[in-house]
C-alpha cells in the first residue's frame, strides 16, 4: 500500500510512475511529505514543473527533508518553483492534527 488518495486511473503513464515514486522514496517523512503533495497537485502540474518534481525526487532523503523543515538551507539550485511549491504545500500555522 502506498497511502496514496489519488487514483492514477486518470494520469498518464509518465505522471503514474511520478506518483509513485513520490510515496516510495525509502524514508517515511518524505514518502509522506512528496506523496500528498502528489496527490494533490500531480494532476494541475505543467509539464517543466513535472520535470523539475522528478529532479527533486533524486536529492538524497535526508537532505530534502532538512531542507522541507529548515534544518538546513535550500541550495540556489533547487530553491525553484516546484521545491517552493512543494514548501508551501505543508506549511501551516497551527498544530498538525492527525
Amino acid at each position: 500500500m502506498t497511502g496514496t488518495t489519488l487514483s492514477s486511473a486518470n494520469l498518464d503513464p509518465r505522471r503514474r510512475k511520478v506518483l509513485l515514486r513520490c510515496w516510495r522514496r525509502g524514508m517515511r517523512e518524505c514518502d509522506i511529505l512528496l506523496g500528498t503533495f502528489a496527490d494533490a497537485m500531480l494532476p494541475s502540474l505543467t509539464e517543466a514543473e513535472v520535470d523539475d518534481l522528478e529532479a527533486l525526487m533524486e536529492v538524497q532523503d535526508r537532505d530534502l527533508f532538512r531542507w522541507l523543515t529548515d534544518e538546513a538551507e535550500v541550495p540556489d539550485n533547487w530553491n525553484n518553483g516546484i521545491f517552493r511549491k512543494l514548501k508551501a504545500f505543508h506549511t501551516h500555522d497551527g498544530p498538525v492534527n492527525v
